[in-house]
């Protein structure tokens, strides 16, 4: 099986997209490392390689984590598959 995002342990909200192309409606895999272990699902946008897919679904206000981390709030819903970026969270520093 191909991985197409990886994931840094089971409690992350997000998985950081591994590769070129990742198109809305494709079905992907990726890798829990500190699991060892494997998810799939269908991804909703199109997300470049480096970006995050939503893990599950997000309600606004509520708190991502990516690598055991919270990385800010979510400012507008997202659904488990979607391209979770800037124009959908934001820090909660500023």
């Amino acid at each position: 099986m191909s991985i197409q995002f990886v994931v840094h342990e089971e409690v992350d909200g997000v998985g950081v997209v591994v590769v070129e192309g990742l198109k809305a409606g494709m079905e992907c895999a990726g890798w829990i490392m500190q699991e060892d272990k494997t998810v799939t699902f269908k991804v909703l946008d199109d997300i470049p390689i480096g970006h995050k897919v939503a893990l599950k679904d997000f309600a606004v206000g509520d708190t991502v984590i990516k690598y055991n981390t919270d990385i800010g709030k979510v400012v507008k819903p997202i659904r488990k598959g979607e391209h979770l970026h800037v124009h959908n969270v934001k820090t909660k520093r500023w």
